[in-house]
């Protein structure tokens, strides 16, 4: 039995070779800030240069996505190059970015109002291998146009995160799908302020991973998993 475990293993492993995954890695930069949830990943490893979907379904959603990214961005802007973040209207103030250790000039924006031009303009921006990630507000796009990005991303090696609002399809050709959802800030030691910011993200499709759902906030600098409240039980007291 544990020579055909073995076996099964070896072939996953070079299965996940061919699909273009990485191996398995102990640089920290290949789970970009997900260290804590690195087992739902196939190879323990963020799958980078691969297209990621964020289904959202209102301005908080957006919200709550546009943050977690940031987070993701912060350790791929560690590696190389800039970023482009395409939407019809500007949604983040570039300042607040160095919240997240991003230096804002590092973030190149590009805001058009029709669907196509943003297709055209994240299609381009994902041939680019001199970028290390393409962020794109896209609520309409075919199976055909989502193939034509990861094809796009598997000759370049860029990282691609689609958000969409309320989209009338789910595109099948993203290697993974999220949903984050805001959460109430906590502060250390329960102090009062605004706190961390804090998010349910749900991980609701990973190729050949696992998908899973957590509770993480922003702090010291990454993503961390808030540890769950530990419930202390008061024994019963005997009744004489």
């Amino acid at each position: 039995m544990a020579a055909k475990a073995d076996i099964i293993a070896q072939l996953q492993k070079e299965i996940l070779l061919l699909q273009g995954f990485k191996p398995a890695s102990n640089d920290v930069t290949d789970w970009v800030g997900l260290e804590q949830i690195r087992s739902a990943f196939p190879n323990s490893t963020f799958p980078k240069g691969a297209i990621h979907e964020f289904f959202c379904t209102g301005p908080e959603t957006i919200a709550a996505s546009t943050g977690f990214i940031t987070c993701l961005l912060s350790s791929l802007l560690k590696l190389q190059g800039a970023t482009i973040w395409i939407s019809s209207t500007r949604i983040i103030f570039p300042p607040s970015l160095k919240a997240f250790g991003i230096d804002p000039e590092k973030v190149l924006f590009i805001n058009v109002r029709r669907e196509k031009d943003k297709l055209f303009a994240m299609e381009e921006a994902l041939k680019c291998d001199s970028i290390a990630a393409v962020i794109g507000h896209i609520d309409a796009i075919s199976f055909t146009e989502s193939r034509r990005f990861q094809l796009a991303v598997e000759q370049s090696k860029v990282t691609g995160f689609l958000l969409r609002c309320n989209p009338k399809n789910l595109i099948t050709s993203c290697v993974t799908r999220w949903q984050i959802t805001p959460a109430p800030g906590k502060t250390e030691d329960n102090l009062p302020g605004l706190g961390f910011p804090t998010w349910f993200v749900q991980l609701l499709k990973v190729r050949n991973g696992k998908p899973g759902s957590w509770e993480m906030q922003w702090r010291s600098g990454k993503l961390l998993i808030v540890p769950e409240p530990i419930i202390r039980v008061e024994p019963l007291r005997k009744i004489v």
